[in-house]
This record gives C-alpha cells, structure tokens and sequence, in this order.
C-alpha cells in the first residue's frame, strides 16, 4: 500500500525516527523515555516489516535493548 507515493514501510520507518527525534525534545526525562519508547517499538515493527529479517534483525535487536532500558528507568524505585 502506498500513500503519497510512500510505501507502509515507510512511513512506519518515518513515524519512528519522527518519535525519536521529538523524545530528545523533552527536557521531562519521564516524558523523553517514553515517548522514545514509542520510536523504539515502531523500529521494531519496522525492523519486521523489512522483507529481509537479515536486514531487519540488528534494528529490532538493537530497539527492543534500547527499550528494555527506557522501561527499566521508568518502573525502578527511586532510593
């Protein structure tokens, strides 16, 4: 499927660095870390929309990782 001559890859792939980029908008550390979690998930999804999971394999490793982390500092308890 195809809008504006932009693929649903694509756009995916877009709205995720759109996501990551705005994170490092946030001077809210809370709101940084989740809103680049949103990014994260949809690299992952673009990472398993990629037709080749060779390709797509080190962007979902590398975004879930990333992720992990974001929801690590989110849910621990603060000393």
């Amino acid at each position: 499927m195809e809008i504006l001559g932009i693929t649903t890859l694509e756009w995916v792939g877009y709205l995720a660095s759109l996501a990551v980029l705005i994170s490092f908008t946030m001077k809210d550390l809370r709101k940084l870390r989740m809103i680049n979690g949103v990014g994260c998930l949809l690299f992952v999804l673009y990472g398993f929309m990629i037709p080749s999971l060779r390709v797509g394999l080190p962007i979902i490793i590398t975004n879930l990782a990333i992720f992990g982390i974001n929801i690590y500092h989110l849910t621990r308890k603060k000393a």
